[in-house]
């Protein structure tokens, strides 16, 4: 029987040949584990798989001090949660991080500055979100771990350049490159941002870049895209420039959104709610699962919720079961 290996797959074998740490052949061959299709005609490549994964785990363990040791590209998580900034050569990505946040990453006017990941805090009112500034997207140059990283990632932010004469050529490489991986897959999330707003010709090309993106976007991404701009039909990007500032208050509201986050604040009775210091949690989190949340007796022992918030709620008792949105109160009764 045939394999009939698909992309993915295929992708995933590319970086297990391609990596040189063991952490990214790992990640690389539980990749190829996922994705390869499961029949009879592949039972012994599964096997085969299984077993280099179970000796490089083992190799990893033997050599603690390597296995320690963390890949360079490999950040520290930060914040809420991380967005990661894709794109191709001059897009303006390292502009827009110093723009945005205490990062201080090197800005020039001539292409691949950027050679290693640069994180930086951007904030969003009252939540921290962690942005990462990464290498640019373009044929034979990007590194062999940049996908490594994306998988690890929370959500995507495509940047393109609206001062770039060759913007749909270099938009069409990214978004090629992306579509070569499992990560619009696997990340479920995404965003566009149209930089360098205050170019000559800038609104000719945003209109070119729409019109490439109702075409040519990740169809795992049109949603989340179409969310934060637009709709799914034509997803549209936020429009800013890193240099002028212009749009910046929107897209850190963009970084928040993308993740799917809410902030849900707590209140004890007869008293006011806190709003310096709200929960994070994802978008559909539940009455019982912000109490766990909170603390796992509060989840454990809770008789009852009250809520304030956006729905209509105005301290109204709520069922264990109740989904909250973005700046609810709750008030819960153990």
């Amino acid at each position: 029987m045939p394999a009939n290996l698909t992309p993915d797959y295929m992708a995933a074998e590319r970086r297990f040949r391609e990596a040189v740490d063991p952490q990214e052949q790992l990640d690389a061959l539980q990749e190829m584990l996922s994705t390869i299709p499961k029949h009879k005609g592949t039972e012994k490549m599964q096997a085969d798989i299984k077993r280099r994964i179970a000796r490089l785990r083992e190799e990893m363990q033997r050599r603690p001090s390597t296995a320690a040791q963390r890949p360079y590209w490999l950040l520290e998580r930060a914040g809420a949660g991380q967005v990661s900034l894709v794109g191709p050569p001059n897009a303006g990505k390292s502009q827009l991080l110093a723009s945005m946040s205490n990062a201080e990453p090197e800005v020039a006017d001539y292409p691949f500055t950027t050679r290693v990941p640069i994180p930086g805090i951007v904030i969003f009112q009252n939540v921290q979100v962690q942005v990462v500034d990464l290498p640019p997207v373009a044929p034979e140059m990007s590194p062999s771990w940049l996908p490594s990283l994306l998988h690890r990632t929370d959500a995507v932010a495509l940047v393109f350049d609206l001062g770039d004469d060759d913007l749909l050529s270099r938009a069409d490489e990214v978004l090629g490159y992306l579509d070569g991986t499992s990560i619009p897959k696997r990340i479920g999330r995404a965003m566009v941002v149209a930089n360098k707003a205050d170019s000559g010709g800038a609104v000719d090309r945003l209109l070119m870049l729409r019109d490439l993106l109702r075409s040519g976007m990740p169809a795992e991404w049109r949603a989340s895209v179409g969310e934060l701009g637009g709709s799914e039909e034509y997803p549209a990007p936020f429009v800013v420039s890193g240099r002028t500032g212009a749009g910046l208050d929107s897209l850190r509201r963009g970084f928040f959104e993308v993740l799917g986050l809410i902030r849900v604040y707590t209140k004890a009775p007869g008293k006011k709610a806190d709003h310096n210091a709200p929960f994070v949690l994802k978008r559909g989190t539940t009455v019982i699962e912000a109490a766990a949340a909170v603390h796992k007796d509060f989840a454990k022992n809770l008789k009852y919720a009250r809520l304030w918030g956006r729905n209509a709620y105005d301290g109204q008792m709520v069922q264990r079961d109740c989904v909250l949105s973005d700046g609810d109160v709750i008030e819960l009764h153990v």
